[in-house]
């Protein structure tokens, strides 16, 4: 038996092809452009990602009998807004989670809706990124479109349209649209009426591992599969994540430095933020879970380097950076290159590099950047154990993960242990194990993830220098608040 993986992610679509034992056999990834058609904008045409499957599907098929294909799960980037006219054709393109358009709407949402009605229906309060801010920018900037749609989707869900012609979305996914009544697992209906669409627009909802249905004629025969090939709904990225390293069930964690940061704690019941600084969303394994998201981690050491420095061999840029450099470093970096969401939530704030002097040189600077992205994610960690959660340890993964410095950094500005998990392909694995599931292999995610996840390394502190990374944070975190007043002047 064969399953594939999709991970529709923001630069690529990673497609992976694995075994009933969760052996990866063949991986494929194919890239697309993001479109800035503005300053603070960011989209991208859903065909794209199509293409991407419809052309790397085959090539990840080769060699192999596409008749022991038997299930497909998908991992997709969260938030992005996908419309369809009548005739299920895309009206614009997608506006994607990391677009910032919508600070007006997001004020409108949160101080005259108001925070507390907000997490009353749907569990959160608004930030710039999620789904409903961007259609209510949609109604009122762009009428005609919005006349036009019969339709809303998130990036994932139209390729499992393309796939099975179903509109549907999964309860992980459809918790960062701010329009989904978490708790219940429900649309909310005070927030279609905000936005002022009708419940037969959405999509129909389903539990990550429900299988929506099999491949229409036309996607088998552009795809090579037979049309027994059963789709699950799949996850948001974050939620495919967590169940590609095993973070199921109540009490785990998992730090993911990928575009975007992520910290995701998982639990069998509905908890909620009662400052929303964290969201509360449904996991994929049937659960919940808490997550702070900042908009800036590997792409801040990406932008430094290949944009600032002028080169794409982080490694090399890095290997001058001693175990002895560390915590001790005088330059400070603001992670805020997008605004930001966890737990800020501030569009306005911006990056920052403090406290260089004419010692300054590029490996202080990056090791900076480096350290800013760890302090950040621990600000959402401070707010989790704030709520009375206990971390003890936490896996970790994405490309910043990669970086053995990198995971040294995070595990002594976080004070744990972090394991690395033996199959490195986030979404696109777990997107593997939810088609397993909902192909019967397994009965439930946590059974899937006991069999298949296996711990290949982990990362421990290092109490002297846990110490010093302490100072160092307390430090760190004066910083925004200081600049706060100052960011909103900026534009």
């Amino acid at each position: 038996m064969l399953f594939i993986g999709i991970d529709l992610g923001t630069s690529s679509t990673k497609l992976l092809l694995s075994d009933e034992k969760g052996n990866i056999l063949n991986t494929v990834s194919k890239d697309y452009p993001l479109i800035f058609p503005h300053p603070g904008w960011s989209e991208q045409d859903p065909e794209q990602w199509w293409i991407a499957c419809r052309e790397g599907i085959p090539e990840l098929l080769n060699g192999f009998d596409t008749s022991q294909v038997i299930g497909i799960g998908s991992g997709g980037q969260m938030h992005g807004l996908v419309v369809l006219d009548k005739d299920d054709k895309v009206i614009r393109p997608a506006i994607l989670w990391n677009d910032g358009r919508t600070s007006k709407e997001v004020d409108y949402l949160n101080n005259v809706i108001g925070k507390k009605k907000l997490s009353s229906f749907t569990a959160n309060i608004a930030f710039a990124g999620f789904t409903a801010p961007k259609i209510m920018w949609l109604r009122d900037n762009e009428p005609e479109n919005f006349s036009r749609i019969s339709k809303i989707m998130l990036p994932k869900d139209y390729i499992t349209y393309k796939l099975t012609g179903m509109h549907c979305c999964d309860y992980s996914d459809a918790s960062g649209m701010l329009l989904l009544d978490v708790q219940h697992k429900v649309w909310s209906d005070e927030m279609l009426d905000i936005c002022s669409v009708s419940r037969s627009q959405m999509p129909w909802l389903f539990e990550s591992y429900d299988v929506v249905g099999t491949i229409t004629d036309e996607a088998a025969s552009v795809l090579g599969l037979p049309t027994s090939v059963k789709v699950v709904a799949g996850a948001g990225d974050n939620a495919a994540a967590a169940v590609g390293t095993g973070t199921v069930g109540e009490g785990k964690c998992n730090i993911s430095i990928g575009t975007s940061g992520t910290v995701f704690i998982s639990s069998d019941h509905f908890a909620l933020d009662p400052n929303n600084a964290l969201h509360a969303f449904a996991h994929a394994d049937g659960g919940y879970h808490l997550m702070g998201c900042m908009l800036s981690a590997a792409s801040c050491n990406k932008w430094f380097c290949s944009d600032i420095l002028g080169s794409d061999d982080y490694s090399a840029l890095q290997k001058d950076i001693r175990r002895e450099d560390l915590g001790k470093n005088h330059v400070f970096f603001l992670p805020y290159l997008m605004g930001e969401r966890s737990p800020i939530n501030d569009t306005d704030a911006r990056g920052t590099f403090t406290g260089m002097t004419m010692d300054t040189d590029r490996k202080s600077m990056v090791q900076a950047v480096l350290e800013g992205v760890a302090f950040a994610i621990r600000d959402s960690m401070e707010v989790a154990r704030s709520l009375g959660i206990d971390i003890r340890r936490s896996k970790i993964c994405g490309g910043g993960a990669k970086s053995e410095l990198w995971k040294t950094i995070f595990a002594n500005v976080l004070g744990i242990p972090l394991d690395m998990v033996k199959t490195e392909q986030g979404p696109g694995f777990g997107a593997v194990m939810l088609a397993m599931v909902g192909c019967g292999l397994y009965p439930d995610v946590q059974s899937a993830a006991a069999d298949l996840v296996e711990t290949a390394s982990t990362v421990e502190p290092d109490p002297d220098l846990v110490a010093l990374y302490e100072r160092k944070y307390q430090s760190f975190r004066e910083i925004y608040p200081a600049m706060k007043e100052l960011f909103k002047k900026l534009d």
